[in-house]
């Protein structure tokens, strides 16, 4: 990748000769806070055979300051070793951190010696060194000292939030403010930040997962901090107005603005434009619309104003005959999410777990569910995770013709979607798609938020359209009396999809409806639809309390029914690069009244979906019994002929 007209390149042999101090730095170091108070004692040694490491002291003539206080010291590599309970051997997480932290270390003194050279301050403490440095010029000294340390305390923060980000989990650590923030120097500001992180790692990183969650959560508090400290300090403008570019890592270090770990998937798919999808109209507009929720993630706050004002969808079911059009869905929306990430610059990551990822291996398929799921959850992407013919892939508990892959695969999927530890951000969705969704756990398919219905073309205007685009246009037949694509026009084809759920559609529900109607009346108030809620309970046990949660949580997708206008997603600045409050008052001010007929309709829509899936999954039950039985028999007679 080559460098924009204004960025500096810092190369790799500047970045490498400070691996030697850096290393130092994490093996030991000695610093007297200043600010902050002590939470914890220093690290301990791991063994009475392991002497005590060498320690780093700053070596910058005429800037140590003495203090009478007992200095501590701060061993870092002895600290994130000792984050798993004291097994011996370095852990490839352990492992990763201190990397990480290494490097960060590194390009942190590289910036400071660019921004020394480029100010003259690299002259100033010759100058100072050698006791001949101007009165006149002791006041820029001390400021351009302290420029230079808040530069390299925000690198330092900057390149380990972005060189461990694509390891950060689910994990999640609140660590407060940042307080040792010192700007004396540029070296003793690293020691700070170093014994303030290892305070922060005794506290916090009390098991491994915790530990890149509290380096991190450490970064990026210590950014905020510098860069508010950075908006009134003077001399910085040779940091702020710089852009440094380590190809390396893909790390553009551009004054205090942090950098994102901008590495999504390559995708090699067939994209669809939605005029490609023929019929499925609900399908394909829900997936329109959250193909935009998505994209109003907010990087820095980490977190979606969908998700706030209630209406997103985490994720959903898509469930259809062979043939009537998943594929295609998945194609449509990948397309469209990444689009939108590439006119904005955000990485977008789209994964898809298959019947490949099980593995005969014990526990090999839940570790792959595990990575499919934090890869498409990481808060650094834009996130699309598809499970293609999950009824193959999950298995139903209990069922023993499951293997136990696919059991593995269920209770991560379980745990994933809806369990104790779940954190939705709204920078990703996943979307579950079968065939024969009858045959997916009852659990995990009540987890599926939304159900999209992929029907497939249902009227003649969808025949002939779908005819007309999959003929090409290498033909001069005539197309008749017919406007193209007219039918597929999305807003009149999804206000009639939806005015058609007035009324439920399975035989079994109908029932139901027509006799809560025949006690109650109109369904026009909350304790009517109460009502109906538990007779649909009564008819079928498997309609819990999950499936209200789904179903008012549908209503609430409803009350956010409308599109975010096209040029948001095309122009970034209009509204995906707007701070995050801002954002959530434009999404918030065109949010729709919820109204009884949105309940009633996602009511059937729901429930019509659950009666549908029992109905088939009975009517399979009782052919597999069928042919058991008929199996039974045949044998039966075989087995008495043999005898005769």
């Amino acid at each position: 990748m080559s460098l924009s007209s204004d960025e500096m390149e810092l190369r790799e042999e500047e970045i490498r000769k400070h691996y030697e101090a850096a290393a130092a730095m994490l093996e030991g170091v000695d610093h007297t806070p200043r600010i902050a108070a002590p939470k914890a004692e220093p690290a301990p040694e791991r063994s009475s055979g392991i002497g005590t490491r060498r320690r780093f002291r700053s070596t910058t003539p005429g800037l140590v300051t003495r203090s009478t206080a007992r200095p501590e010291g701060v061993r870092l590599v002895e600290r994130i070793e000792g984050a798993d309970e004291g097994d011996p051997l370095v852990s490839p997480t352990q492992a990763t951190v201190l990397h990480g932290l290494r490097r960060a270390i590194a390009v942190a003194l590289a910036v400071g010696e660019g921004f020394a050279e480029a100010t003259g301050l690299v002259e100033l403490k010759k100058e100072n060194l050698e006791g001949r440095l101007p009165e006149t010029r002791k006041a820029e000294f001390s400021e351009l000292l302290a420029a230079e340390a808040l530069a390299v305390m925000y690198s330092f923060g900057n390149a380990t939030s972005f060189l461990l980000a694509p390891s950060a989990s689910e994990a999640s650590v609140e660590i407060g403010a940042v307080e040792e923030v010192l700007t004396d120097n540029a070296p003793l500001a690293l020691h700070g930040c170093l014994w303030e992180l290892d305070q922060e790692l005794a506290t916090f990183a009390d098991e491994e997962p915790k530990l890149v969650a509290t380096v991190m959560a450490y970064a990026e508090q210590l950014m905020e901090k510098v860069a508010l400290r950075g908006q009134t300090a003077p001399r910085v403008g040779a940091f702020t107005g710089a852009k440094y570019r380590v190809e390396a890592d893909d790390l553009t270090i551009a004054g205090f603005t942090p950098a994102r770990k901008a590495k999504g998937s390559t995708l090699v798919m067939q994209f669809k434009k939605p005029n490609e999808v023929v019929g499925n109209h609900i399908a394909k507009y829900q997936s329109m619309r959250l193909a935009k929720m998505i994209m109003a993630y907010d990087f820095d706050r980490k977190l979606n104003p969908f998700v706030e004002l209630g209406g997103f969808i985490f994720t959903f079911m898509g469930d259809g005959a062979p043939g009537t059009g998943k594929t295609t869905l998945i194609q449509m929306m990948a397309g469209l999410v990444s689009e939108y990430c590439g006119n904005a610059g955000y990485p977008f990551r789209y994964q898809n777990f298959g019947i490949d990822n099980i593995d005969s291996y014990q526990g090999k398929s839940g570790q792959n569910a595990k990575a499919f799921i934090n890869n498409v959850l990481d808060p650094g992407v834009i996130g699309f995770g598809t499970v293609d013919d999950i009824d193959q892939i999950a298995g139903k508990r209990g069922d023993r013709q499951s293997s136990a892959g696919q059991q593995e695969v269920t209770a991560v999927l379980m745990e994933a979607f809806a369990g104790a530890n779940t954190v939705v951000r709204g920078n990703c969705t996943f979307g579950m798609f079968s065939n024969y969704p009858e045959n997916v756990d009852d659990a995990l398919r009540q987890r599926a938020g939304a159900r999209f219905l992929v029907d497939g073309p249902q009227t003649r205007d969808d025949y002939i359209d779908i005819l007309y685009l999959l003929m090409g246009k290498n033909h001069s037949l005539s197309l008749g009396d017919h406007e193209a694509y007219a039918a597929q026009e999305i807003k009149k084809a999804v206000a009639a999809s939806f005015e058609g759920h007035g009324k439920p559609h399975e035989a079994g529900l109908l029932e139901v409806y027509d006799r809560v109607i025949g006690q109650v009346g109109e369904l026009d108030t909350i304790a009517k639809v109460g009502t109906y809620l538990k007779a649909i309970q009564e008819a079928d046990e498997r309609f819990t309390g999950r499936a209200i949660k789904n179903i008012t949580d549908a209503v609430k997708v409803r009350a956010m029914d409308f599109e975010l206008p096209d040029e948001w997603m095309e122009e970034p600045e209009l509204f995906l690069f707007k701070p995050y409050e801002e954002k959530l008052g434009m999404v918030g001010e065109l949010r729709q009244p919820i109204t009884m007929e949105m309940v009633i309709q996602e009511v059937n829509r729901y429930a019509d979906s659950e009666f549908r899936y029992a109905d088939k999954s009975d009517e399979v039950a009782i052919e597999g019994m069928v042919r058991d039985f008929g199996r039974q028999e045949e044998a039966k007679r075989r087995y008495l002929e043999g005898k005769g």
